[in-house]
């Protein structure tokens, strides 16, 4: 009976943590779980008439499309370069605005440092395609249009037929639309250090530099690592709405705006064949995987105590 009753105790303690995470387990079930199914369409010819299951088996066929083309190697290496421009320089200006906003905290009014806060997430947001266009048309631009007349400058750029300013545009956009994450990321973990440890840093002498380079940075080392290994996973992966929309899809920026995401779109949109999809995703998926174990077993070897596993 005693332990009828230590059992009813501890359930009704903990049936409200359950009750907390229902919601969160029922997402990544039907978001996350249930799709692993659709792994089976990467090896199997798809026909429609006959439904994913009674179509036949295709073995590796539809992995070919991604190597057989020579485009193998340039949407692979827009890809991966791409984002590790976007993992140093996002990881960069997130810590940098984080300690600045940190510094200012309590030397400003409270509802000026509430707006500072909040504008990175307001700067993302407004961060769409058509805002991009209405900076870079040709036509209508207001680089074109405005900034350019104001420097001296008479001549249009034709942003949209040009390569060579792609690159710049691309990770100046996607640094944008993310700073407001990053930031935060960082923020959070910086507002939680102990005020001890500035204290004890100042009486020693320790310059504002120095306090963030051996306070401040140490004790974000955590964050930074385990953030590292997650976007080293999503590196064979790009932002579809960065790569498609702000360039327009534009075929004469193919050679540097396509990622392996794009071209499967493309290929998807004129083939009809979701084989071929399924399977480009399958890869990525296979390869963030072991870039995160790579990753980690390399963190792991250098500092043991921040690897996540």
């Amino acid at each position: 009976m005693k332990n009828q009753k230590k059992r009813k105790i501890r359930w009704g303690k903990t049936l409200t943590i359950y009750a907390m995470m229902l919601p969160a387990l029922v997402y990544f079930l039907i978001n996350n779980y249930l799709p692993m199914f659709g792994i089976i369409i990467a090896f199997k010819n798809v026909n429609y008439s006959k439904g994913i299951l009674a179509s036949d088996w295709c073995g590796f066929d539809n992995f070919k499309f991604l190597f057989a083309s020579g485009n193998a190697w340039r949407i692979t290496r827009n890809t991966v370069l791409y984002n590790v421009a976007f993992i140093i320089l996002g990881m960069v200006l997130g810590i940098t605005v984080a300690i600045l906003m940190n510094e200012i905290r309590g030397k400003i009014p409270l509802r000026i440092y509430q707006t500072l806060i909040l504008l990175p997430y307001l700067m993302s947001w407004v961060v769409v395609s058509y805002l991009c266009y209405a900076f870079l048309s040709s036509e209508t631009g207001f680089i074109n249009n405005t900034i350019l007349p104001l420097l001296g400058i008479d001549k249009t750029i034709a942003f949209y037929q040009q390569q060579k300013y792609w690159p710049f545009i691309l990770t100046f956009v996607n640094l944008w639309k993310n700073m407001g994450f990053n930031m935060i990321m960082y923020y959070s973990c910086i507002i939680g250090i102990p005020g001890d440890y500035y204290e004890a840093a100042r009486v020693d002498g320790a310059s504002k530099w120095q306090q963030i380079k051996s306070v401040t940075l140490p004790c974000l080392k955590p964050t930074i690592v385990t953030l590292l290994i997650l976007n080293i996973g999503k590196m064979f992966y790009s932002d579809f709405g960065l790569f498609y929309q702000v360039p327009k899809n534009s075929g004469l920026l193919y050679n540097v705006t396509q990622t392996i995401d794009t071209y499967v779109y493309n290929a998807l949109m004129t083939q009809n064949n979701i084989g071929m999809s399924a399977a480009a995703g399958f890869y990525q998926s296979i390869v963030g995987f072991a870039l995160v174990l790579i990753t980690n077993m390399i963190i792991r070897k250098i500092d043991r105590e921040n690897a996540m596993f």
